[in-house]
């Protein structure tokens, strides 16, 4: 074998493999195949110079991949080390060289932003070294986040519960999510007024002047105000004081970075961040198209709106050919990126091959896939054309002790809307004359409360950890989802809610280690991990000015920091072994426990279950017997909710839900037994109190009603825009009379 070229994904090396000859052997990592090691600190502490030493280590999971490379390493004449070109790729390609046996900056590197014959080959013509500062920068990053995370999570544990673990980059953030709730429960709602006036023939205006009082969202507060404000304007007389025309331009768009890429992802094609990155994964490491396998997009992990400009061209001779000149603008358009420590040496987010339209990816891609690249596609195009232009129109209704004012807008030139469509409805006003007396026909006037704030979404946590300087493009997905497996945050409606636990670090956190919630003190590191980058920064340093002070705070905390675990004497005595009950607080929020633990495991539940296996499982007793076999029904908790479970289980399986919905009226189509309203993993269902005899299920209200066309019974169907019966068996609809 000639040539041995090393990347990470093995999507990767077969797409890679495509296009190069017999000399060539590429083979994958299969990503990272040397880290710390996972079940201690791992990083020793030079006695005489003070630096710091990774202890790495290659996981059982990657032994057989660094024997395989070796092996393959022996043969070759040249090793071409081809890792992703950020600084964890750079990372990766140094661990590779280091794990086979070869001096790293012995290799040549070579780097591409797209997988495709053209940018492979000319990434073999023209090979590098390995970054060793972009190398230091990722290890002084790993360590950094081994430190935090191997001395601070056991203090949160030992602190207030086992299983919390803290992080730079997740505790800033969820420190974000926190004081989010904290503004919504702090926030007290305030009545206020607005009043319009309709106009003849039929123009709907808002008021915007009363007397020499400007009105805005909060001028108008109570319904007296209101009313004599709704007095004053029917008893004035209106001309039209003012027309007002003109044109405006809306810009174009910039390219896709990972951040926007992820925030329009999530409110065009509802995805979640995690799946947008897999998803354009699939698409840069090679998926087939009408050449072949290939990548058809640039590099997804990016915060740079730089553009090569060949495809600049390309793209500029496809809108003239495609669209006409009109949607061309003179000269090409040029991006930079606002991102803090933004990488402008990479390229934004492009297709690969602009002759590869949506229209022929359509033939090859798969749905998610296609939805994807449509967008991508698209926004690359738009960030190329013209402006769109939009005419607006504002006209004045000037009365003597009152202003209204109504505006309108059209869409004059689509420009770029013409690829990324235009959404918004023109608003057209009649044909009016200046100075003309116009009649106020009725005035609306409606109360309104003001809202609190919206919790974040995944974007929108996104877009403000990105605006903060908070970690990097590859990291905005995984912490999120690291969040979410901590049991920090859950999601309710795609909104994010923070759970007791986060308020509980983030409060700790904030008392006595207050830079690691800090977002400034995050996204300065960010800023010294980019210096170190350039070569500006000895990544030692960074760890050194970090580690002592943070070790002092660790050591203060153990003896300072008051333990939420403290138990509260409750004055009971245990029924088991006559010890004293205590209050403590779990994971799931308080219970009652024996002193004697751990010779005595009794315990009793306090809302939320904490407590012994056979606890659990006997739940809280009620009144209600079963009506299947007769026995006690008792309430017990699931991962949706509170509901009622018979005491005879495993033999009875009965359950009923508990979630408040009202009785089911209209009896089982099949049996005619009990229809009960459930909660499943997709929702709300109905389904047949004498299941699993009955297996009849719906996912909409059954009702009684008979289906006019085959008799079987219809069900209750509300979507966003109307309401409708339909028959469960032969789809049959029937308007809501």
């Amino acid at each position: 074998m000639k040539n041995l070229i090393i990347v990470e994904s093995p999507a990767k090396a077969r797409t890679i493999t495509t296009f190069l000859g017999k000399d060539y052997k590429v083979v994958a990592s299969k990503g990272h195949i040397r880290d710390l090691p996972a079940y201690n600190f791992g990083i020793k502490i030079d006695e005489e110079s003070g630096d710091f030493l990774p202890q790495y280590t290659v996981p059982k999971e990657a032994s057989a991949t660094v024997k395989e490379l070796k092996a393959l390493a022996k043969d070759a004449e040249n090793i071409f080390i081809a890792t992703d070109e950020d600084r964890e790729g750079e990372a990766i390609g140094f661990h590779i060289a280091t794990a086979i046996g070869k001096e790293p900056l012995s290799l040549p590197r070579i780097v591409f932003h797209e997988i495709t014959k053209s940018a492979i080959n000319h990434a073999l013509e023209n090979p590098r070294i390995i970054d060793m500062q972009s190398v230091d920068a990722q290890q002084a990053r790993r360590l950094l986040d081994r430190m935090v995370g191997y001395k601070l999570s056991p203090l949160l544990a030992s602190k207030i519960q086992k299983g919390l673990s803290a992080g730079r980059v997740q505790s800033s953030t969820l420190k974000i999510v926190v004081d989010k709730e904290r503004e919504i429960q702090a926030f007290i709602a305030e009545e206020y007024w607005s009043i319009d006036g309709v106009f003849a023939p039929d123009i709907e205006a808002a008021l915007i002047k009363h007397k020499t009082t400007k009105i805005d969202k909060l001028t108008i507060t109570d319904k007296q105000m209101a009313d004599e404000i709704e007095s004053s304007c029917m008893s004035d007389k209106y001309t039209i004081s003012e027309i007002e025309t003109k044109s405006k331009k809306s810009k174009t768009p910039p390219p896709f970075m990972t951040s926007t890429l992820q925030q329009s992802a999530s409110t065009q094609l509802g995805f979640s961040p995690k799946k947008t990155m897999m998803v354009a994964q699939k698409l840069y490491e090679g998926v087939k198209t009408d050449k072949g396998v290939m990548g058809v997009i640039t590099y997804m992990r990016t915060d740079s709106l730089n553009l090569a400009k060949e495809a600049v061209e390309k793209a500029r001779e496809y809108i003239n050919s495609n669209f006409g000149e009109k949607y061309l603008p003179e000269q090409p358009r040029i991006y930079t990126s606002k991102a803090k420590g933004a990488q402008e040496a990479h390229e934004a987010i492009r297709p690969t091959m602009v002759e590869f339209d949506p229209k022929t990816a359509s033939e090859y891609l798969a749905a998610d896939e296609l939805k994807l690249y449509k967008l991508i596609y698209n926004r690359f195009l738009a960030c190329q054309m013209n402006e769109a232009i939009i005419e607006s129109q504002n006209i004045l209704f000037e009365g003597n002790e009152n202003t209204f004012k109504v505006n309108g807008k059209r869409l004059i030139f689509d420009g770029f809307y013409r690829v990324t469509g235009y959404t918004e409805k023109d608003k057209l006003l009649p044909k009016l004359e200046p100075k003309s007396v116009i009649l106020l026909n009725k005035i609306v006037s409606l109360q309104h409360f003001t809202e609190p704030p919206a919790r974040y979404n995944e974007a929108s946590l996104i877009k403000m950890i990105e605006s903060l300087g908070i970690g990097r493009p590859s990291t905005y997905a995984p912490t999120i989802s690291i969040l979410e497996t901590r049991k920090y945050i859950s999601f309710v409606e795609k909104r994010i809610h923070p759970d007791e636990s986060a308020f509980l670090v983030t409060k700790m956190l904030e008392e006595h280690f207050p830079e690691i919630v800090d977002s400034s003190f995050t996204a300065n590191m960010e800023e010294k991990l980019d210096l170190v980058a350039s070569g500006e920064q000895n990544w030692q340093t960074i760890l050194k000015e970090f580690y002592n002070p943070f070790m002092e705070k660790i050591a203060a905390g153990k003896e300072n920091i008051i333990s939420l675990k403290t138990a509260t004497p409750t004055g009971e005595k245990c029924p088991e072994c006559d010890s004293e009950l205590l209050l403590r607080k779990g994971r799931f929020g308080e219970f009652i426990a024996c002193s004697n633990f751990p010779k005595c495991k009794y315990t009793k539940n306090m809302g939320k279950t904490e407590g012994t296996e056979e606890d659990e499982n006997k739940g809280e007793a009620t009144d209600e017997k079963c009506d299947k076999c007769g026995a006690d029904m008792t309430i017990k908790g699931g991962k949706r909710g509170k509901f009622l479970a018979c005491t005879a289980y495993p033999t009875c399986k009965n359950t009923k839900s508990l979630t408040g919905a009202e009785e089911i009226k209209a009896p089982c189509p099949e049996c005619g037994g009990k229809l009960n309203e459930r909660l499943g993993k997709r929702g709300k269902f109905y389904g047949c109190s004498n299941y699993p005899e009955c297996n009849f299920i719906a996912n909409f209200e059954p009702i009684e009603h008979k289906c006019k066309e085959c008799g079987y019974m219809m069900g209750k169907k509300i979507l966003k825009t109307k309401e409708y019966y339909e028959c469960y068996k032969c789809k049959h609809k029937e308007d809501i009379v």
